[in-house]
């Protein structure tokens, strides 16, 4: 009886620990994962995208416009070269905005435009999904002027390009994330937060099975209040409606990018009121915990001078791998995160 029951007490402490170094194994392969996939965003194809997106051939990307819609056209030719599909349910890269849908007002008359969306699906919980957005439109032309719109909203943009490329890496190599990723890439942003508002009240998953939204917005530029530090990011609404999404956001920063995270536009009283003027508010007013990244005003914001020779690409690089490094931790953790406040 005795040797029995050693035997069994053998038995079990070898399948502790094996299993113990079998979770400890795979914790250590998952952090070594996201080290490489964070240095798969890179300084050079950031560059070489924004050069095209914020070119005087896109004639500042007015929403509906022949030059945005050129945008479009590479955005999604990009997608398909990294073997990025659209997302299931869907037919096209291509959401469609209704130019009555955007109707706002007095505003001059929208034509008609499109939300684009590229996916990749989760291995494990593909009906959770993670919504990475940007917008890609800007305000188009003035007095024959090209307001290229470089780091608004050029350097959001190619920044989710830049993390799905990541991400697709990721798949490639076996390290897909656990949750689906809806890379979003929305419209009419200038002119009302359009796009945004259109894919909130259609959207293509449930939005109850939406799990966050994470918005990047003006990244590519240092503001007037930090002219000597290149090393910041404004985080904007990350505490509204989840703790989780705040604490996740600084323990990420804390161990992989160390950027200094400003809460200055997070302040309720604030008198900018930044959280409502982008595309994540379409998504909190739904519930849904989002969390918005942002450079702050410069003196070429929606001027003429917001070119692509006055991004800093290295602090653009930083701030998309921690826009990336978030991502992959709320894409991949045992359970989504919390919505435990209110939003206000």
């Amino acid at each position: 009886m005795k040797k029995i029951l050693f035997s069994c007490i053998t038995l079990t402490f070898c399948i502790v620990s094996c299993t113990s170094q079998q979770s400890a194994t795979a914790t250590k392969k998952t952090n070594a994962g996201i080290e490489t996939y964070i240095n798969a965003i890179e300084t050079n194809n950031l560059k070489t995208n924004l050069y095209v997106i914020a070119s005087d051939e896109m004639q500042g990307r007015n929403t509906g416009e022949p030059g945005q819609k050129k945008a479009g056209e590479y955005i999604i030719n990009q997608y398909k070269k990294l073997g990025i599909s659209f997302p299931k349910g869907a037919d096209s890269y291509y959401q469609k905005v209704p130019s009555d849908f955007m109707k706002r007002g007095f505003s001059p008359k929208l034509n008609d435009s499109e939300n684009i969306w590229a996916y990749i699906e989760g291995s494990e919980k593909p009906e959770e999904v993670l919504v990475i957005s940007a917008h890609y439109d800007h305000v188009g032309m003035k007095n024959g002027e090209i307001y290229n719109g470089a780091d608004d909203d050029g350097s959001g943009t190619v920044g989710v390009m830049e993390i799905a490329k990541a991400f697709m890496k990721a798949k490639k190599e076996g390290h897909g994330p656990k949750r689906s990723i809806l890379f979003l890439h929305v419209t009419g942003e200038e002119h009302g937060l359009h796009g945004s508002r259109f894919y909130s009240e259609n959207p293509l998953f449930p939005l109850k099975n939406t799990i966050a939204d994470i918005n990047i917005d003006m990244i590519g530029r240092r503001d007037n209040l930090n002219p000597n530090d290149n090393n910041y990011i404004y985080v904007i609404g990350s505490d509204r409606l989840s703790s989780e999404l705040h604490t996740i956001n600084e323990e990420v920063n804390n161990k992989y990018t160390k950027l200094r995270l400003d809460y200055k536009y997070n302040d309720r009283n604030d008198p900018e009121q930044i959280y409502y003027r982008s595309d994540h508010y379409n998504f909190a007013k739904k519930g849904i915990p989002a969390i918005f990244f942002f450079n702050g005003i410069h003196d070429d914001y929606h001027k003429p001078t917001d070119d692509v020779e006055k991004i800093e690409f290295d602090l653009l690089t930083k701030r998309a791998q921690l826009a990336f490094a978030l991502a992959w931790e709320l894409a991949n953790r045992d359970q989504r995160i919390v919505v435990d406040r209110d939003g206000k």
